[in-house]
C-alpha cells in the first residue's frame, strides 16, 4: 500500500493492483485528432459539470488524455493519446513543436503591432519567443491573423494580442507539428494514420 504522497511506480517492473486485481496496460498506442469546440474543457472530468473532451469520445474504450491544452473559449486541433512520452515532448518547450492558430481580433493591427508579435512580446513571466504572424484578411472592424508559435504558454496567443492592444474574439488552432485540422468539423474526431503518427513521433525525436 502506498502511503507517501508523490511515490512513483514503474509499470514495467512493479506489480500494481487495484482492489487486488493487477493493472494491465494497453500496449497499443492510440492517437486521436479532435476538433475541440468552444465551450468544452480540455480535461477528462470537470468538477463544475461542464462538457469535457472525453465526453466527445464515447466509443473510445482505451484511456487517452490530452497532449496539451486549448482554453474553454478556444477551438481547434487537439491530440488525445495514451503515448505518455509523446505527450510530454509535444508540450515541452525544449522540442519546439510548432502550433498555428487563426485569431480574429477587433480592428486592424498596425505594422508596429505585427512586428512586436513577431519579435516577441513581454508577458508577466518573460518575453515570448519569436513567432510567425501574417494578416489573412481584414477590415476596419475585424482582422484574421495567422500566428505560428514554437512554445506553449497558458493563453499565449490571447495574451500576446492583448499586450499589443488587440483583443482576440475568436481563436482556433489549425496545425500542430505535421498535423493539420483540415475540414474536420467541431466536435468530430478521427484516428491518425500510421504515416501521421510516425511523422508526429519523428517531429519530437522518438522515431
Amino acid at each position: 500500500m502506498v502511503t507517501e504522497l508523490g511515490t512513483k511506480a514503474d509499470p514495467r517492473t512493479d506489480r500494481i493492483t487495484i482492489d487486488g486485481r493487477p493493472l494491465r496496460l494497453s500496449s497499443e498506442r492510440l492517437y486521436i485528432l479532435l476538433h475541440k469546440p468552444v465551450g468544452v474543457v480540455t480535461t477528462l472530468s470537470d468538477p463544475e459539470g461542464r462538457p469535457t473532451v472525453r465526453d466527445l469520445l464515447p466509443e473510445v474504450r482505451v484511456r487517452v488524455f490530452p497532449a496539451g491544452r486549448l482554453d474553454y473559449y478556444s477551438s481547434g486541433l487537439l491530440l488525445l493519446t495514451n503515448d505518455g512520452e509523446l505527450a510530454l515532448r509535444l508540450t515541452h518547450p525544449r522540442y519546439g513543436v510548432r502550433k498555428t492558430y487563426l485569431a480574429k481580433v477587433k480592428g486592424t493591427p498596425t505594422v508596429e503591432a505585427l512586428e512586436k508579435l513577431a519579435s516577441g512580446v513581454r508577458l508577466e513571466e518573460g518575453t515570448t519567443a519569436p513567432a510567425e504572424v501574417r494578416v489573412i484578411r481584414g477590415s476596419d472592424a475585424k482582422s484574421w491573423l495567422e500566428i505560428t508559435l514554437s512554445e506553449g504558454r497558458k493563453r499565449e496567443v490571447r495574451r500576446m494580442c492583448e499586450q499589443v492592444g488587440y483583443r482576440v474574439e475568436k481563436l482556433t488552432r489549425i496545425r500542430l507539428g505535421p498535423l493539420n485540422l483540415g475540414s474536420l468539423q467541431p466536435g468530430r474526431h478521427r484516428t491518425l494514420t500510421e504515416r501521421e503518427a510516425h511523422q508526429l513521433r519523428h517531429a519530437v525525436g522518438l522515431e
